[in-house]
């Protein structure tokens, strides 16, 4: 029988409760500790929780640790200093710094020996490897992505960092037109504001300036700058009666030619319907911690992304089980 995998979570927030509920469909999977900034008597889970100042103690003890804070603020710190002491898998989804995160992280990990896998989950994660996949097939074409519409978690909890909110979400919402002139094959260039526009549900605190809230927000690099953004300003009430749900899901459809004259048109679309963004996202950080303890197992270190690893690592089965039932 193999080793069950010892997991610890670090976060406690929507993502740190996915992980927690998608290792219970994992056997071969223990959570061992739940890490947290907040006071851990406080908070009632069914696993131990422990204060992150503690996590050093835990070394050796847990095989994989899963990172569940926000890329604006927490990953960038936490990454790092925690890939030194342990495998670390992350959701780290600020697309325009992932290289200069992977840098950092791998140089962590080395020093560590250690595993760190950054940047999973659907987008980056599951879409860019449908990217890598339609490019590769199709080098004679586009690609476009598409999110929505759904609750981004990266972009709310940007919102919520912003001085003078109290809480809010974020949804991204594809424009149909563009998607359907994508889906007819016709390869349209189209904007970033062309593509998706981004409404932002904000409570404000006491005294908060909502304008200079609502601009800060629009001007925000990396998030909303190149997005056409609305932002409404609703109570804490509304938001919990109407904005609680965390649905999501996208598409990366590549249209391409081939043919000695290109004269055919192929289309490839990938999708994703999501009722909880979170639980979906925290599925996928799970599957990538199998592969993260299966790769140092075999001696390797640094970081890694979903380029780097076999499928077959994700998977709890044999080899020899995927290739009779999958294959």
């Amino acid at each position: 029988m193999s080793k069950t995998i010892t997991v610890g979570i670090v976060g406690y927030g929507n993502l740190g409760r996915g992980v927690e509920s998608a290792i219970r469909q994992n056997p071969d999977m223990k959570l061992e500790a739940i890490f947290t900034r907040r006071n851990p008597g406080s908070i009632e889970a069914g696993t131990p929780m422990v204060s992150i100042s503690d996590i050093e103690q835990y070394k050796g003890k847990i095989d994989v640790m899963i990172l569940c804070g926000g890329s604006a603020k927490d990953l960038p710190e936490q990454g790092p200093a925690l890939a030194k002491l342990f495998n670390t898998v992350d959701s780290f989804d600020t697309h325009a710094l992932i290289p200069e995160y992977f840098n950092k992280v791998d140089d962590a990990a080395q020093s560590g020996g250690n595993v760190s896998v950054i940047s999973t989950g659907w987008d980056p994660g599951l879409f860019s490897l449908n990217r890598l996949l339609a490019q590769s097939v199709l080098p004679e074409g586009k690609e476009y992505t598409f999110w929505g519409k759904g609750v981004s978690q990266g972009h709310s909890d940007a919102i919520r960092r912003v001085e003078g909110v109290s809480n809010g979400v974020q949804y991204t919402i594809p424009h149909v037109e563009a998607v359907e002139r994508v889906r007819s094959g016709s390869n349209p260039e189209l904007t970033t504001r062309e593509k998706h526009l981004r409404e932002c549900y904000v409570v404000l605190k006491d005294g908060a300036d909502a304008d200079a809230v609502a601009n800060e927000i629009k001007n925000m690099p990396n998030y909303f700058s190149d997005y056409e953004t609305v932002v409404h300003f609703i109570s804490e009430e509304v938001l919990k009666a109407e904005h609680s749900a965390m649905p999501h899901g996208g598409n990366v459809i590549r249209s391409g030619q081939t043919g000695a004259n290109n004269s055919n048109t192929q289309l490839i679309e990938f999708s994703l319907k999501l009722d909880s963004n979170p639980e979906f996202t925290a599925s996928v950080l799970v599957a990538y911690a199998r592969a993260a303890y299966r790769i140092a197992e075999s001696g390797q270190a640094g970081a890694k992304t979903v380029f780097d690893i076999p499928y077959g690592l994700l998977s709890p089965k044999s080899p020899e089980q995927l290739r009779k039932e999958l294959l």
